[in-house]
């Protein structure tokens, strides 16, 4: 099973920069998608045929939004976290399948200053326990932009961003916490030490031709899906967003067959 994320940094710009020829070359099981920027029928989404697509747009347009390609039909999707002032800004979308909780999610960004980090730190309290929550009844595959590299190895200039935006110790050890009640890094999990894996570059500097970034796409799952990992992907050759698409391959869950 694939599985891929991808914050496309508005969707009807990425349509004419690769994204229908990567999704029909990928053709991943579920497609996660952060920062659409977009309403259902805005924009015509040449895919390949037997996907369905689920959206939560922000009330503001033009802002932020999430969206799940799915190629089987989930038993229930959920938009938001159930806690109302989070859930104005299309941030998190939730596909119920048998086995397990797809959740797509754009945290979000401290911003300059850090003028939205106190409020990044109760949205990120509010969310971890919706995590939970789900992961009472089936565990959980949580992918997306999480705005905050984890670790020093997870940017390419850890010194000088200490007190920025997406690698300040606060958002740090949320992370920490999520991981901590649960939940596993997938990529960290196969490739502990690699570096200069990255999923997110400036525009500015050349960035990303220097290799100059930070990762902070991922795919977590619950402890108990850690059987069924297979392999975690970044596809960094891929253009078309400031971002590119992260992956996670899954085992075919081995249940024995009934008689």
């Amino acid at each position: 099973m694939k599985l891929i994320s991808w914050n496309v940094n508005g969707l009807r710009a990425c349509l004419g920069k690769g994204f229908p020829e990567f999704v029909s070359k990928e053709l991943p099981d579920l497609l996660a998608l952060q920062e659409v920027k977009m309403e259902e029928g805005q924009a015509e989404l040449p895919l390949p045929p037997g996907y369905h697509v689920y959206w939560n747009s922000a009330e503001r347009k033009g802002y932020s939004g999430t969206a799940v390609l799915a190629r089987t039909e989930p038993l229930s999707v959920s938009r938001g976290m159930g806690v109302e002032r989070h859930d104005h800004e299309g941030r998190i979308l939730t596909l119920e399948y048998p086995d397990f909780w797809f959740v797509c999610v754009y945290t979000p960004n401290s911003q300059q200053e850090l003028a939205r980090l106190a409020y990044r730190m109760e949205w990120e309290d509010d969310f971890r326990g919706y995590l939970l929550e789900l992961d009472r009844t089936k565990p959980v595959i949580l992918c997306g932009d999480l705005n905050v590299a984890h670790k020093d190895i997870d940017l390419k200039n850890p010194g000088p961003n200490r007190k920025n935006p997406g690698f300040t110790q606060e958002e740090r050890d949320k992370l920490t916490a999520l991981l901590e009640a649960g939940f596993v890094d997938t990529f960290r999990h196969f490739y502990p030490d690699r570096t200069g894996a990255y999923s997110w570059w400036s525009y500015r500097f050349r960035a990303r031709e220097k290799n100059a970034g930070w990762r902070i796409d991922y795919f977590l799952v619950s402890q108990r899906l850690v059987s069924r990992l297979d392999d975690a992907v970044i596809y960094q050759e891929v253009t078309g967003s400031d971002h590119c698409p992260v992956g996670l391959l899954l085992k075919t869950d081995q249940r024995a067959p009934s008689d």
